[in-house]
């Protein structure tokens, strides 16, 4: 959809190193974990399409009935050492979800504590560590029963982990306590504690020579680095806003971090030598989220949050060269090589969602700023609004140009920002051509009447 105002009035919104002919085979495939629609969606890098997706559950807002049985809040992907086996962690459901990549089916489910985000195998293959980020602990998993076998104890809300290849040592960052746990697999306990600048660490991941962990931090727009083997932080980044996650490429014959930057719509790229100096910055759609790099660093994919779909980055040129539609809100997104059977399409579905819609929010007075992605959801629209660098504990109002009733009315926290979703029929507001060409978002400050003149943040054109 070209706008968030057509939407209120349409009826329906292995090479580390680059080779020129080394581009993704048709086995290879690229998975995104879609929190809005609870699928996992599958697309083929080769032709760079979607070939559908493995339904989890229903999408957002029919989650709510106490007979509901699927998954929600599909988040968090990982994989085996073989390819063989993908994990979907959903956080609303506290499940993980074991498909097998050949066939696209699900062959086991393991629910664990409170508000799991992230997960993966260990170097061997023989365990599944689930991050446990509503509590305090990591689920071991066996991953031919997918019964929980133990439980390790860490910091506060674990945000992800990674293990070293030799099967020694696991990294887990937290997204609530400023510290990173490294735990000894073999003993499964932790061996020492990392302070970090940030308590909201919600991934990490290694160099191609695992001699560091690179970490992002999302509350504060910064990358911390960890040496793996002093066990020490070696340097942090500025990034930017909104900061996500990470990934590396091998780009004549130099390694380059690419990271994803949500609250600047881009992907900047970075050298890894001691400076890390910025070599690029790159644009892309809506609120860039997950990231991960084809075996041979010939291309990158970004899932878009807000633009419900993956680009793929060609790192030579450091620009996007296609995109492919997908599920609403990817999170996680993971590349997988090999995987695809003669039947790779099987138990697939069609797409089940639109897509989204997208307006900036800028400061008409002060310093704030914020976005707005608009999604039909059937009979009724979802509207979700986020707002930052406004007063702490302070409520403000949205209004749709021309409406005296507020779609969304919003406090902020401590930091000034606010996050908010408004549910209904909101195409209905807007009785024609000529109001939908005038409509326009407005925020307002602590109840005030709209007026555009008064605001303070306005949509963009």
């Amino acid at each position: 959809m070209k706008n968030i105002t057509h939407l209120f009035a349409a009826s329906t919104l292995s090479m580390l190193t680059l080779c020129a002919q080394a581009l993704p085979s048709a086995k290879d495939r690229v998975y995104t974990a879609d929190q809005n629609t609870n699928t996992v969606s599958v697309f083929d890098p080769s032709t760079n399409t979607l070939l559908g997706q493995i339904k989890l559950g229903n999408t957002r807002p029919d989650v709510l009935s106490p007979l509901y049985r699927g998954e929600i809040n599909v988040h968090g992907l990982g994989f085996s050492p073989d390819h063989k086996t993908l994990i979907a962690i959903a956080n609303g459901s506290n499940s993980v979800t074991f498909i097998d990549t050949a066939s696209n089916r699900v062959k086991g489910k393991t629910y664990v504590g409170r508000s799991p985000h992230e997960g993966f195998f260990t170097a061997d293959g023989k365990e599944v560590w689930v991050v446990v980020r509503g509590e305090d602990y990591i689920s071991v998993i066996d991953p031919l029963s997918f019964k929980e076998t133990r439980r390790i104890p860490t910091s506060v809300g674990p945000g992800m982990v990674q293990f070293l290849a030799d099967g020694t040592l696991a990294f887990a960052v937290s997204s609530f306590t400023p510290s990173v746990d490294v735990i000894d697999v073999k003993t499964h306990r932790v061996i020492k504690k990392i302070d970090v600048l940030s308590p909201f660490s919600p991934f990490l991941q290694f160099t191609p020579d695992q001699h560091e962990l690179w970490m992002t931090h999302k509350d504060v727009g910064k990358v911390t680095r960890i040496d793996t083997r002093t066990l020490a932080v070696s340097g942090v980044i500025d990034t930017g806003f909104i900061t996500n996650h990470l990934a590396f490429a091998t780009v004549g014959g130099k390694v380059r971090a690419y990271v994803t930057v949500g609250g600047e719509n881009v992907v900047k790229v970075y050298g890894t030598g001691p400076d890390a100096p910025l070599l690029a910055t790159i644009p892309t759609g809506a609120l860039p989220h997950g990231i991960w790099t084809s075996d041979d660093s010939s291309r990158l994919y970004v899932g878009l949050e807000n633009g419900d779909g993956v680009e793929v980055i060609d790192p030579v040129s450091n620009k996007v060269v296609a995109r492919m539609p997908g599920g609403q809100a990817p999170q996680a997104l993971v590349y997988l090589s090999g995987v695809a059977s003669a039947t790779g399409g099987a138990a697939l579905s069609p797409r089940v969602n639109e897509d989204a819609s997208n307006l900036r929010l800028l400061a008409v007075r002060g310093q704030g700023k914020g976005f707005v992605v608009a999604r039909h959801l059937g009979v009724v629209d979802a509207l979700e609004v986020s707002l930052f660098k406004l007063k702490p504990a302070t409520t403000y109002q949205v209004f749709l140009g021309g409406q005296a009733q507020p779609l969304a009315s919003l406090k902020t926290n401590a930091k000034g920002a606010a996050n908010g979703t408004m549910i209904g029929p909101v195409r209905t507001w807007v009785k024609d051509d000529a109001a939908v060409d005038a409509a326009k978002l407005i925020v307002m400050e602590d109840g005030q009447a709209a007026d555009e003149n008064r605001a303070v943040l306005v949509s963009a054109k």
